[in-house]
């Protein structure tokens, strides 16, 4: 049995968590390094750290703050945002991050990906795919790029595909429909992704209660479970979340 991981995800902007709506309508959530170590004594099994504005303001990812965060932990930090060649990601490797995350570099030169998973290895390799409803693309879902500012007019079920063609070692879909709303993962997008290839999936965007967490592991696949709003405002430990999902029969590490 696969063991699902716990992923807490520190959106990070001018130096600070933020935690927004729809990728919109920002709101402080505290500082990077204090709730990375916070989490790692919790339990996380991995953290993200994504740079939100980075490609918005064509700009790289800022090193300072990934360095920051990985000093103060021990568990895999993946990081994403302004990544755009594979100097952007041996610098980051070089910081000790453990994965990398791509997106809309990804979408404009596909063949990153293949570079990026020869050169480095696929299990470091993670593509981010956000999405929203689109009712003229075959799965009913098109890719987002530049923080969900810009359609990609790309049907994210072949996206996803491709990805995986060109050694992606993990996806990350995020509905930019759920996105902080508290109010479930979109499993019918989680899905569509985790339907198109065999690797791993990392569900993202809409976590509000505990039974959203089991549903995008029983429905929508996911092998790990990403939420960022649930625990910067302390709804549930991940302690909680593990203990919870253990008890509906999901393998997890306590």
């Amino acid at each position: 049995m696969v063991i699902v991981k716990i992923m807490p995800c520190l959106d990070v902007k001018e130096g600070r968590i933020v935690k927004g709506i729809h990728f919109v309508d920002l709101r402080d959530a505290g500082d990077p390094v204090e709730n990375a170590r916070f989490y790692e004594k919790e339990g996380a099994d991995e953290l993200a750290m994504l740079d939100i504005a980075a490609t918005v303001e064509r700009r790289n990812t800022k090193l300072e703050w990934v360095k920051k965060v990985k000093n103060a932990i021990s568990i895999p930090l993946v990081v994403g945002g302004g990544i755009s060649n594979l100097g952007d990601m041996e610098e980051l490797f070089d910081l000790g991050v453990s994965k990398i995350s791509i997106n809309t570099a990804a979408v404009k030169r596909p063949k990153l990906i293949r570079n990026a998973s020869e050169k480095f290895g696929k299990e470091r390799i993670i593509v981010a795919i956000d999405g929203r409803r689109n009712v003229g693309m075959p799965s009913g879902f098109e890719v987002v790029i530049k923080g969900g500012t810009e359609g990609a007019g790309i049907d994210a079920f072949e996206w996803a595909k491709r990805c995986e063609e060109l050694g992606a070692g993990e996806l990350l879909p995020t509905s930019i429909d759920g996105d902080g709303t508290l109010s479930g993962y979109d499993i019918d997008f989680t899905r569509v992704i985790s339907d198109a290839v065999e690797m791993p999936i990392i569900a993202s965007g809409g976590a509000g209660t505990l039974e959203h967490l089991y549903e995008a592991v029983v429905k929508g696949k996911a092998t790990t479970l990403l939420a960022a709003s649930i625990f910067h405002f302390r709804k549930y430990s991940i302690r909680e979340v593990k203990e919870f999902l253990k008890s509906r029969g999901i393998d997890v590490r306590l």
